[in-house]
């Protein structure tokens, strides 16, 4: 019966981690799992083509990060939002 629970878990886990918008610190909440335990449970889980693919993907995501993007938000919110208009063009 652990097995089933723990297999529901590390399925639970690889679900979250493939997603976008599923930072890493959320994914410990909710699991307990760390950063590096994540990814040792992908790793382990995962073909190796599949595990690379996930790692170029997470790795360049602010997403993942929950501090990272709250700060990169807030950088985006102090930028003055410019009005680009298109000139007409002869189409």
């Amino acid at each position: 019966m652990k097995n089933t629970t723990s297999d529901e878990t590390n399925s639970r886990v690889i679900r979250m981690a493939w997603e976008d918008r599923t930072s890493f610190e959320e994914i410990y909440k909710s699991t307990g799992l760390s950063e590096a335990e994540v990814i040792k449970l992908m790793r382990k889980s995962l073909k190796p083509s599949s595990f690379r693919m996930w790692r170029k993907r997470v790795s360049g995501r602010i997403t993942k990060h929950a501090e990272k993007f709250r700060q990169t938000r807030k950088e985006l919110k102090s930028i003055p939002q410019k009005h680009i208009y298109i000139q007409d063009a002869d189409y």
